[in-house]
């Protein structure tokens, strides 16, 4: 396998070779870009070379293949490649699947444990304050508390990455953002989903076959613009370090900010579905957290990969399609290979399941509501040790 890879970084490096001995700017561009080319594909497994492909969509998912990224800077990663040959298992401890369900179950259990779950957990006790204490009853006042201090915890804690990863370390601190953002959202969202209907009612088009219908194409969709950086579910859950990622492919092309275009979609769909003012406000407090978003994370980016970063911005744009009909962004003619990769399948069948399990979701959230507050949970004897 080295040799092979040796051999084809040669056969890649040997036409810029030839070109040493071109002396103009242009020629020097060209030079550069072949090289920095040459160093994206050597750390990967040798590209199919772009252009017209043999292979089914099936095989495609399995094993994606590269694009013509030609017009490419080379500066950025190739968003959702997957090779279901190179996935193991493993041993625990090992950053294979097995480690993989095993830190999610951790996580997840402790976030039931300690937040979820009235009689051990604390989610009760802050919606609890949040409605009695903070909002005194007004559901749209408690939505505005959650569309505050949710972005000030997760865009906080994301901007104090670089901080906390030189103090406890890239996974440590991922589990340290993870776990607040994870208790607070599942707060948010069941508040949401058993509120969604009070306040004033400004429409109600729900019944319309046609509206159910485009509203679930909108929703549908909005799902499949979500960051590359989570496509790596292994670094999401930290058994992969976790890194700040630069994008040039993919969904990226489209829209440098998939994750707001796809809240904005996600938020306009489910708003023409409930046309009360408190989904607008909840609605409105989303898309306002992922439009800070895109200057935050535009910000992280340049701080961490600078000049790569700017000189992909300029090629890039937050509304979609905008860099395309501009002509600073161009489509590789086999498009298609950056879009039928694993990671999208995977959001697309998780999408279809989440809809169906919409009852599910509606029931959890209207038990949880019936229950009620349950005072304290399973950390009160520490705290009361400390008092």
């Amino acid at each position: 396998m080295h040799l092979m890879r040796l051999c084809y970084c040669l056969g890649t490096l040997l036409p810029a070779v030839s070109s040493f001995h071109m002396t103009s700017p242009s020629a020097t561009r060209r030079v550069s870009r072949q090289l920095k080319r040459t160093q994206l594909q050597s750390t990967s497994l040798p590209p199919s070379g772009g252009g017209e492909s043999n292979s089914s969509p099936i095989s495609l998912i399995v094993k994606s293949e590269e694009s013509d990224r030609q017009n490419d800077l080379m500066l950025g990663e190739d968003s959702g490649m997957f090779n279901w040959s190179n996935e193991k298992w493993g041993a625990l401890g090992e950053s294979g699947w097995l480690t993989f369900f095993a830190a999610v179950a951790t996580i997840l259990t402790a976030v039931a444990v300690l937040w979820i779950y009235p009689p051990t957990g604390y989610g009760d006790d802050f919606v609890s304050f949040l409605e009695n204490d903070v909002a005194h009853g007004n559901p749209h006042l408690v939505t505005l508390a959650f569309g505050i201090i949710f972005p000030i915890v997760h865009s906080g804690l994301a901007s104090l990455r670089p901080l906390g990863e030189k103090i406890v370390g890239a996974r440590t601190w991922r589990v340290i953002f993870a776990f607040p953002s994870l208790c607070l959202a599942y707060s948010w969202i069941v508040y949401f989903i058993s509120h969604a209907h009070e306040g004033f009612q400004f429409y109600d088009i729900s019944q319309i076959g046609w509206v159910h219908g485009l509203a679930w194409i909108i929703n549908f969709t909005s799902f499949l613009f979500l960051y590359p950086s989570v496509y790596n579910l292994k670094e999401v859950a930290a058994v992969e370090k976790p890194k700040i990622h630069l994008w040039e492919t993919g969904i990226i092309r489209i829209t440098r900010h998939p994750q707001y275009v796809g809240q904005v979609m996600w938020s306009g769909a489910h708003l023409a579905m409930v046309g009360t003012s408190f989904t607008a406000l909840t609605m409105a407090l989303l898309v306002g957290h992922h439009y800070f978003a895109c200057w935050n994370g535009d910000r992280r980016l340049e701080a961490e990969h600078g000049e790569s970063f700017l000189k992909i911005k300029e090629r890039t744009s937050v509304i979609p399609f905008q860099a395309i009909i501009e002509g600073r962004q161009q489509l590789p003619k086999d498009y298609y290979k950056e879009l039928l990769r694993a990671p999208f399948v995977l959001i697309a069948v998780g999408s279809i399941g989440a809809y169906f399990a919409h009852p599910y979701m509606q029931a959890g959230a209207a038990l949880a509501k019936n229950t009620g507050l349950v005072p304290g949970g399973i950390l009160d004897g520490i705290f009361l040790e400390f008092n």
